[in-house]
């Protein structure tokens, strides 16, 4: 995957190097998060959590590249049932032949974007995400050997960028935006970068990605 195939814009902060990044993952033990969101995936403090779950797993994939380390999000497609048309983490929902959640992020990774399982060292994992729509992911990290050829799921992802590294763990660039559903105010992190909108669950978990990494 050539540089070209993936948009970026912003300048860039500098940014931790591949082994600064696993050595704060070593020893991180992962918990467990209520989604924040606008719509109907927001959970306030104490709503009860859904009965039933629906296992997912995304990949947080980091790829290193000459100005610093970038992570790879996807645009879902605007006709998709679930978070359609919203910027997300390449994952989806944890097969019953999967044998664990990393083995799901690696296999949509490879479904969705064309990243070959074999490209990725993972390192750890991020909080646990509940949403209110039911689904329970687990974010799982990796850092991302290129270059590989992109290939895009059509049906399931529109396009495929990089945000710098450096940008998402500058607590300068998490917003906290609030926005009223049905009666009650709901509060919800925003990364915006460019003309893209990053928020609900995919920018929690890369606030969740900031904290660990400023450790």
């Amino acid at each position: 995957m050539e540089q070209s195939d993936l948009l970026s814009a912003g300048q860039p902060r500098r940014a931790l190097t591949p082994a600064e990044v696993r050595a704060r993952f070593a020893g991180h033990a992962a918990g467990l998060r209520v989604s924040e969101g606008a719509r109907g995936d927001h959970l306030l403090a104490g709503d009860p959590l859904p009965g039933r779950r629906v296992p997912a797993a995304v990949l947080v994939g980091m790829l290193d590249r000459p100005d610093g380390l970038t992570v790879l999000l996807t645009q879902r497609t605007a006709h998709l049932n679930d978070h359609a048309g919203q910027i997300s983490l390449p994952g989806g929902r944890i097969d019953p032949t999967d044998p664990d959640p990393v083995f799901a992020a690696l296999r949509e990774a490879r479904e969705e974007v064309g990243l070959p399982p074999d490209h990725v060292e993972v390192i750890g994992r991020l909080d646990t995400y509940i949403t209110g729509t039911g689904f329970e992911i687990t974010p799982v990290v990796g850092l991302v050997r290129a270059p590989f050829v992109l290939q895009l799921d059509s049906f399931e992802v529109a396009e495929a960028f990089e945000v710098p590294l450096a940008f998402i763990i500058d607590p300068a660039n998490h917003e906290r935006h609030m926005r009223e559903l049905r009666g009650r105010m709901r509060s919800f992190m925003v990364l915006p970068y460019g003309e893209r909108y990053i928020w609900g669950a995919t920018a929690a978990m890369l606030v969740n990605l900031a904290e660990v990494l400023a450790a």
